[in-house]
Parts: C-alpha cells; structure tokens; sequence
C-alpha cells in the first residue's frame, strides 16, 4: 500500500514584539511577557484568539520567581481561545531557540496554522549569587558543579585553550565587545544602550582570567515574542512585512564540558545544526547578509562564527579587529548588540536574536544592514550543548 506524504508547508514570520532588556523591578515575567506577546499580535493583524498554538521559551522561572507550568499561567493573560496546546520548552540559553523550531516544524507539518513563540526570564529577582548557581545547573550537576565552576569558568577554559591553539589576545575581544556596545548604543531595548573604549575594557574587573567584566554578559530581564503563520493563513490576513523561515537546523551534545574536553574551541551541536538549516535552505554561508549569534561571552562570539562555517577555525578572532561584524562589514554580527550589551534574559534570548533579524530583512533594523536579503541565528544552550539554527529570507 502507497504512503501519502503530505508536502511541507512554507512558514512565515508575520509579527515580531519585544520589551527593553535590563533589570525590570517594578515587573513580573508575567508583566513582560504580556508585553512581548501583545505587540507581536498587533504587528501581524491578528488577534489573541486567532492563535492555535503557543510555545514559551524559559530556563528557570521556578527558581528566579517560583512559578512553573507557564503556558497555562499565561494563557488567559493573553486572552488565548480555550484548549489550544501549550507547552514551555527549556534547553538552557537556547530555550528560546528551541521554542521557535518547534513552532516552525508545527506548521511545516500541516498541525498548526498560527502559532505564538514567547521567550521570557525574569532573573533579577534573586540576587547575583543566586542567579550564579541556577545558571550553572545548565551544566553537568554530578561532574562539574561540585567542582565550583560557573559558566564565566567555562569560557575562560575555552578562551584559554583557544589563545594556545590558535593565538589571539585579550586586545582582540575587546574589539568584540567595543563592536557589539557601539551597536547597543544605537538600539532603545537594550541593556547597556552605551558605548565603550578600549580603556573601559582593560579597566573594568576581571571575572575568571582570562575574561574580565566586559567579555561577560549581564543578569537581565525581558521579553520577546514572534508570530509565525502558514502560507494559506497569510492569503487571508492583512499582515505586512513578512518573513519567510526557509531553514532549521537543532542538535545537543553532552551537557559536560569535559566530555568534549579533546577540543573545547569546537562547537559540535553549532556545527550539527547550522549543516542541517543551511541543506534545508539550499543556500551557502556567503549568501548570508547578517547573523545573530549567541555571544554570551565575547570568545563565544568567535567559536560560533567558526563552527557555523563562516570563518576558518583561528581567523574569527580578527574579524571584528579588521572591522568585518560591524553592521556596515562584510559580515554583520549581532547588529543589536548581541547577549553583551543587548542584555541575556535567558528564554527571551533566541526570541529576540529572530526579532532582530526581522527587523533587518523588513529594513526596520537601528543599525541597519544595506539591502539584507537573508539572515541566520545561533542560540546555544550551556557551553554550547545544544544549539539551534533558523535562517530567515525576506519576502
């Protein structure tokens, strides 16, 4: 007996919304998310009741603020229509990341024609100890945690193995984090909306040697939200600007850095994933005009540029030194001012990376890239354990 395979549907971003990331005292996750949601709807024409299903991007609400089940939490906030699915999904830093394919492969399959994705963290509501040691339970918590390490440990050992391996110096990211402020300093939501000098950098504490303050990205709070349609649905809505998702690509690896010890400047779920979204897309990395990444530190910058395939292993290092990431290179990077200065609410982080390359493909972008066509995302989770890849075109 013959098998139907249903052909796959096309899928399309028809709004994006997003609060400033920073520390929120006077608000809840609930607040911003609420936020985040309603300005996504009102920029794709629909309203909550036309959304079938709903994904929320978030890595510890239960520990920041003491609430889980966020779907149902949110829910009638949101003034959804009854019993449509909902579910929270969490991998780390790349929660949100992964909120956005789910909904993505929904409606590439025929289950859902309109889906919310709804990235959130509130995590100044503990203090930065606290916020420390949930953060880490992104790590292995029977081999590393008991160790004492925290994630600024983590990409020092990778800094420091990359420095050996390749060369490199604390000169060199601090180009990156000078590039990725002065982009901040033209964006309203970010965190740290400010730019820095080379003296700033070298002045401010160190962390975990060798990554000093301004490497680092801060505790923030935030928001984003993005509502992705079907092609039929879009015929039948007045929604302007859209944007196509024409590539995906997700892939984990184990979660303990020392099980990938024989080569820490290596990203292998960034590399799984970006071969999977750049095949489904049929394009090539030098079509690519902009690129959101998952800096979390200024060396994460680096070794994703490379295990995405879009630099040699050993030359990202120079490539913010030599001017390439700024929104006017030939490779624009973190045109927001990426998780450094925009600011890292962690669930809210790869909602956010997809608002920003809306922004640009629709030509709406602060720091805008000249005639952006196509635009590429990395969200990573932990020390890079697990990672997505979404690639957009404009429509």
């Amino acid at each position: 007996m013959k098998t139907t395979v249903k052909p796959m549907k096309k899928v399309f971003i028809a709004g994006i919304g997003i609060t400033k990331f920073g520390k929120h005292s006077e608000k809840t996750f609930r607040d911003l998310a609420i936020e985040a949601a309603m300005k996504a709807i009102d920029d794709a024409g629909i309203t909550p009741k036309d959304i079938t299903e709903l994904y929320i991007g978030n890595f510890a609400q239960g520990m920041f603020e003491g609430q889980t089940h966020l779907a149902p939490t949110l829910y009638s906030d949101l003034g959804l229509k009854r019993n449509i699915k909902g579910v929270r999904v969490e991998n780390a830093c790349a929660s949100g990341g992964f909120a956005l394919y789910e909904a993505y492969r929904a409606i590439k399959a025929g289950y859902a024609d309109v889906v919310l994705v709804l990235g959130v963290e509130k995590m100044t509501a503990q203090k930065t100890p606290v916020v420390t040691k949930i953060l880490a339970t992104a790590g292995d918590a029977i081999y590393e945690l008991p160790t004492g390490i925290t994630f600024p440990g983590y990409f020092a050992l990778m800094t420091t193995a990359y420095f050996h391996e390749f060369g490199g110096s604390r000169e060199d990211l601090a180009e990156i984090a000078i590039k990725n402020h002065y982009h901040a300093s033209r964006n309203p939501y970010a965190q740290y909306p400010k730019q820095i000098t080379s003296e700033d950098y070298f002045k401010a504490p160190m962390i975990a040697e060798p990554l000093g303050l301004y490497d680092c990205s801060p505790i923030s709070d935030g928001a984003a939200a993005v509502v992705l349609m079907s092609e039929e649905y879009t015929k039948n809505n007045s929604s302007d600007g859209l944007v196509e998702v024409i590539g995906a690509g997700a892939s984990v690896t184990n979660v303990a850095l020392t099980e990938r010890f024989k080569d820490i400047t290596w990203l292998e779920a960034t590399a799984t994933s970006s071969e999977i979204a750049f095949k489904e897309a049929k394009i090539e990395r030098n079509d690519v005009d902009v690129v959101e990444l998952h800096d979390c530190f200024t060396i994460a910058e680096v070794i994703q540029l490379e295990s995405l395939g879009f630099y040699r292993r050993g030359e990202a290092i120079n490539a913010a030194v030599n001017g390439e990431t700024y929104y006017d290179g030939k490779l624009p990077v973190n045109t927001d001012g990426g998780l450094k200065a925009k600011g890292h609410p962690i669930g809210a982080t790869g909602v956010g990376m997809a608002v920003e390359i809306v922004k640009q493909l629709r030509g709406e972008a602060y720091n805008q890239v000249e005639g952006a066509e196509i635009g590429l995302m990395s969200n990573m989770g932990g020390s890079g354990a697990s990672n997505v890849v979404v690639i957009f075109r404009r429509v």
